[in-house]
């Protein structure tokens, strides 16, 4: 029987994808690892509160956005393997300061710094598409971004067990947590140093011309830079969102920022965003007034198309992921069995809001497959990004509004009994295939683009994931469970309607060899409009 191609280590390129996706769990492993022990640290420093995890949890996202984009330059700029070991190495020094961090200021900065790590999703997105073909790049970017994505995952079941079970039980050392993150830290530091020597960047004999220096993308026409420079807006207005939000909160009875301090992050942040014109238009304008050569034009229409889906499916995860044990929990609080216990218990509503998260070991390689497979790219990106506006509306439709307690929209079953339990699930697992399988197919696409800032609109369309969740969670604070349902249904019917008007698939592109050393691409465009 024939060996499955994804796991042919033979090839070289089958190797690259696991070592690399190895790298990308990593990142998220350390990423995600104060979640799983917060009830624990809650417990073991006394001057610790409930406010400071909320404010650390918000500063663990915060730095992400930023990242994602300067990343995303780097790779273009120095290569994916350079910049991901480096991203390993560098973000174990913040991991370990918050490990042993003695002070909430300690824990806050270098909770801050460490969220850079998210970043390193899209080093792996360039590396991979390095490696493979067109007909092959949809299901290796998937497999990359799936396994890889479990780290979070892995983190949530194994550091919990490592702190309290082998450190402070087996090795009876006292706050084993802090032994726990710092393992976690050591790990991702070791990684980050062997992927340097086991990967390289690209196949042998095969050389892709790299950017001179760090700077921004180039356009192909003056309208496509006017969409640059919108499209550039929410990713820097992110984050005077989550100033405000973290404005909003109180420790000690006292707001974490002034409001003159407020103000100031918001002038900061302005400046930025016109510095940033300044750049984009000095590297564009002289660009654009030189001509562009036809190979190296493309339709910048579909980079915002791309940011649309990752922001209504990615950024629709990340919120859905944050809020669903509380939502099933609270949904079927008065839900009993024969013997009158309640079936709706923390764990079970922790397993149901699991799923989402496992359903990407599969959903999301299945995405970029679908997508190889499929004649029309588009076709497929329009089909998951409609599913996902289809399985939030029926997520919004497991409850119904029920009676106002304490001036508090409460939320109960739409129908009564066990079984409707089982559908709101079956409901559940539905729409997250779609969720993760969006992700997969937008990310075969991206590839496709242009070659030669793969590494850019990666970044900037994974950046446009986590400026989803920010304002999907923004608004969740805001609104019940049944409305935020139907918003970020809306929110994919949105991306939907974009990508149908915009998207623009280059699809075939096929190798020609001139001689025993040397290989061109050519390439034969076939545009999905």
């Amino acid at each position: 029987m024939a060996r499955p191609e994804l796991l042919d280590f033979q090839q070289e390129r089958i190797r690259v994808l696991h070592y690399t996706w190895i790298a990308f769990f990593m990142t998220f492993f350390v990423w995600f690892n104060m979640a799983p022990l917060a009830s624990t640290m809650l417990n073991n420093v006394d001057w610790l509160t409930k406010e400071h995890i909320k404010v650390l949890a918000i500063c663990n996202v915060a730095l992400t956005i930023p990242a994602r984009i300067i990343v995303g330059a780097l790779i273009d700029r120095y290569g994916p393997r350079k910049v991901f070991s480096a991203l390993m190495v560098l973000m174990a020094i913040p991991a370990l300061f918050f490990a042993f961090g003695n002070s909430f200021i300690q824990l806050l900065v270098s909770r801050l710094i460490l969220g850079s790590i998210g970043a390193g999703f899209v080093i792996g997105i360039k590396m991979v598409a390095n490696w493979f073909p067109t007909h092959m790049v949809g299901r290796a970017e998937g497999f990359y971004a799936g396994w890889g994505n479990f780290g979070s995952a892995f983190a949530a079941v194994t550091l919990p067990w490592i702190a309290l079970t082998f450190f402070d039980d087996y090795l009876g050392l006292a706050e084993g947590w802090r032994y726990a993150l710092a393992l976690n830290a050591i790990v991702c530091l070791i990684y980050g140093f062997a992927y340097y020597f086991l990967v390289k960047d690209f196949p042998e004999g095969q050389k892709m011309k790299m950017a001179k220096k760090t700077e921004p993308m180039k356009v192909s026409s003056y309208g496509d830079l006017l969409q640059y420079l919108v499209w550039s807006f929410p990713l820097i207005g992110a984050m005077g969102v989550l100033a405000w939000k973290v404005g909003k909160v109180n420790v000690g009875g006292t707001p974490l920022l002034s409001t003159n301090l407020l103000y100031g992050i918001y002038g900061i942040i302005g400046l930025l965003y016109v510095l940033h014109v300044i750049k984009v238009c000095g590297v564009n304008i002289p660009h654009l007034k030189k001509g562009v050569k036809p190979e190296d034009k493309y339709h910048w229409g579909s980079v915002a198309a791309l940011n649309s889906t990752y922001f209504a499916n990615f950024g629709a995860e990340l919120a859905v992921v944050s809020m669903l044990p509380m939502f099933f929990q609270s949904t079927f609080k008065n839900l009993t069995n024969a013997e009158g216990s309640p079936v709706m218990t923390a764990t079970l509503a922790g397993l149901i809001a699991a799923s989402f998260a496992f359903v990407n070991l599969f959903a999301r390689p299945l995405g970029g497959l679908i997508s190889d497979k499929m004649k029309n790219r588009k076709r497929t990106m329009l089909i998951y990004m409609l599913g996902i506006a289809l399985g939030f509306l029926g997520m919004a439709n497991i409850g119904k509004f029920g009676p106002l307690v304490g001036g508090e929209q409460t939320i109960i079953p739409m129908f009564d009994g066990i079984w409707w339990l089982a559908v709101a699930v079956v409901l559940t697992v539905a729409c997250s295939i779609f969720v993760q399988g969006a992700e997969g197919a937008t990310f075969a696409i991206i590839p496709m683009i242009n070659k030669q800032q793969t590494g850019q609109i990666a970044g900037m369309s994974g950046a446009y994931g986590n400026v989803g969740a920010v304002i999907y969670l923004v608004i969740y604070s805001l609104v019940d469970a049944k409305t935020f349902f139907f918003i970020i249904a809306g929110g994919a019917a949105l991306s939907f309607l974009y990508c149908l008007l915009f998207l623009k698939v280059p699809e075939e592109r096929e190798e020609i060899k001139v001689d025993d050393k040397l290989k061109v691409k050519r390439e034969k465009l076939v545009v999905n409009s």
